[in-house]
């Protein structure tokens, strides 16, 4: 089995108030990626996922395309320590 990876990220555009949140959340659960997302004060949103590089790389390649109602500006990722979560949680 693979060793997990972890990236955290904040997306910033317009992300909050539009469902962002909830349409990761379950596509987060599809992908059986662990973690969480919660908004941040200054409008955007920023997230944590830990799984296989594999499944990390395809969770984030669908943030990046997402419609929705959100219009996504930037992504600034970084990788960060695994912290071991047993799901994914809306914080």
């Amino acid at each position: 089995m693979e060793a997990p990876v972890s990236f955290c990220a904040t997306i910033s555009g317009k992300v909050q108030g539009v469902g962002f949140r909830y349409a990761v959340y379950r596509e987060a659960k599809k992908l059986g990626v662990r973690g969480f997302i919660k908004n941040k004060k200054d409008g955007s949103v920023y997230l944590e996922a830990e799984g296989s590089s594999e499944v990390i790389k395809d969770f984030f390649q669908w943030c990046r395309s997402v419609q929705k109602n959100a219009q996504i500006e930037n992504i600034e990722f970084a990788s960060c320590a695994i912290r071991g979560f047993s799901g994914f949680e809306i914080q």
